[in-house]
């Protein structure tokens, strides 16, 4: 009879999957400056793989993001997926560049092809964190004039982590960049050993057989990525670079395009490119993708760090780095789940330990004088060319400086609202004294935090 049980469970498992659409893209072009964007159709493009996702939860019930999308059935005005997400222009815009500029940039929308014709609508959050649409446009997925060509494999497809059937797990693709034929074992190691970094850390631990992890690396021409800032200029099979927006440390590809159709050939819905480098740097942009220079000694906190803003939507903690971003004097609610302008009433506060005021005092005038000097140590480094490996001591000098500080604050553990958040020194605060997005102190996400990453892991994997 159990026999019987398990053949019976494995053809169900077939037939469903067979009956899985495939997956729909629809690549774009965003266009503007910090006052006005613009958009326009490139193509729609039928990807090789059946959508990943689970078709019960179709609909993104996290209300994440810089942008929504919503993909509206024509025939019944019913929306039959969404998700909000954030995007490279959206980075951009806020950068000093964007308010004498404009620039393009390709972007893509993916979802599970529908039945019949739909309307595409994008919104954006205004000024009040409200949804307002910005554009709107109808596809048919029958229209000759979708992409259904094939384009070739950029390599064997490696299964990293398989914990299950894609539709009933999150899905995370490691694809690699920057790394010749010959170096595919290396990009392998790396992969293997980042994704274990990211599951030793809760709340990941804890929810790791909710995972399947998948590689691919198309083959490089020559080793390693773009770092134009020290002249270095390479044609990658993803385009990765450093100096993304004029900060040597930050890691973006421009490529879109590239990246979409060599990331076709997986099921994914999160997106990981791996960098062949040693140089400190990374990227995260929530629904779009992250990124990690694998060599570097700080890879395994880039990756579980940028991750966080990938995954979740996570706003960085910290505020004494230099960043490409320019803000005003306004301290508007900001939308990322672990960070407040309203201390005394945090989005948080059914989390906060009883008896802790808020907001929360810490050692900042400390912290801030000691992370003050160790960015003006970074800065001269850097301009004197000197070797990874004094920047490499400089920080770990800093996380054992850190460590010490704030691990005997006497809030230390307790969740509140402590003042320095979202870049900034005043009018932002986070939930914990530490966390993952704050310091590379070998600590966990902080409550908020972690909430947000279980909220995510619901949206996409049966319990």
């Amino acid at each position: 009879m159990n026999m019987l049980l398990r053949a019976a469970f494995a053809l169900a498992a077939t037939t469903l999957a067979a009956a899985a659409p495939r997956t729909l893209r629809v690549d774009y072009y965003h266009t503007g400056t910090a006052a006005s964007e613009t958009f326009a159709l490139d193509r729609a493009v039928l990807e090789p793989l059946p959508w990943p996702g689970d078709p019960d939860k179709a609909v993104d019930t996290t209300n994440f993001g810089k942008y929504l999308f919503e993909v509206v059935d024509r025939a019944t005005n019913k929306v039959i997926y969404s998700r909000g997400f954030c995007s490279v222009y959206g980075e951009w815009e806020t950068t000093g560049e964007a308010r004498g500029a404009a620039r393009t940039f390709s972007e893509s929308l993916r979802f599970p092809r529908p039945d019949g014709p739909v309307q595409v609508n994008l919104k954006k959050r205004d000024a009040r964190n409200a949804f307002r649409e910005v554009w709107s446009f109808t596809l048919d997925p029958a229209d000759p004039a979708v992409d259904t060509s094939a384009t070739p494999a950029p390599g064997e497809l490696i299964a990293i982590r398989k914990s299950g059937d894609p539709a009933a797990k999150v899905d995370l693709l490691i694809i690699g960049d920057g790394y010749t034929r010959a170096e595919r074992p290396k990009f392998e190691r790396e992969a293997r050993r980042l994704a274990d970094a990211l599951f030793a850390v809760q709340p990941f631990k804890d929810r790791q057989n909710d995972f399947n992890v998948w590689g691919l690396c198309p083959a490089a021409e020559r080793s390693g990525v773009s770092r134009p800032s020290v002249g270095r200029h390479l044609r990658s099979p993803l385009g990765a670079a450093y100096d993304a927006f004029g900060l040597e440390r930050y890691v973006l590809t421009f490529d879109n395009r590239a990246l979409r159709d060599a990331a076709a050939h997986a099921p994914y819905e999160f997106l990981e490119i791996l960098v062949n480098g040693d140089t400190y740097g990374g990227a995260g942009i929530f629904g779009q993708f992250s990124t990690v220079a694998a060599g570097s000694l700080w890879a395994p906190y880039i990756f579980v760090h940028e991750f966080g803003h990938h995954f979740a939507g996570l706003a960085d903690e910290y505020y004494t780095s230099p960043v490409a971003y320019e803000s005003g004097p306004e301290r508007p609610e900001p939308w990322e789940p672990n960070a407040t302008a309203d201390p005394r009433n945090p989005k948080w506060k059914a989390l906060v330990t009883p008896g802790t005021p808020l907001p929360t005092p810490w050692k900042k005038d400390a912290f801030d004088a000691h992370s003050r000097e160790t960015q003006a140590r970074r800065q001269a480094l850097r301009a004197a060319g000197r070797p990874e490996s004094e920047i490499d001591a400089l920080f770990r000098a800093q996380q054992a400086f850190e460590t010490g500080l704030l691990g005997g604050d006497v809030h230390h553990g307790a969740v509140g609202a402590f003042e320095g958040a979202n870049y900034e020194s005043r009018g932002y605060y986070r939930a914990q004294e530490d966390c993952v997005m704050f310091t590379r102190d070998e600590v966990p996400f902080c409550a908020a935090c972690a909430g947000a990453i279980r909220k995510v892991i619901a949206l996409y994997a049966k319990p």
